[in-house]
């Protein structure tokens, strides 16, 4: 499954270990994630992130 990155602060989302703060279960592409999701980091939403290429 494709990692985003946040742009504001860095932080990856992996969609094979979730959200387990946010209540984002492990497996959830980033696609899924709800649009009131934001970065667990920084608090943006998900219009500030862009795909993550190793």
């Amino acid at each position: 499954m494709q990692k985003w990155a946040c742009t504001a602060c860095g932080y990856i989302y992996d969609p094979a270990v979730g959200d387990e703060d946010g209540g984002i279960a492990p497996g959830t592409a980033f696609e899924h994630l709800p649009e009131d999701w934001v970065c667990p980091l920084c608090g943006v939403g998900k219009d500030m992130f862009d795909k993550y290429d190793e």
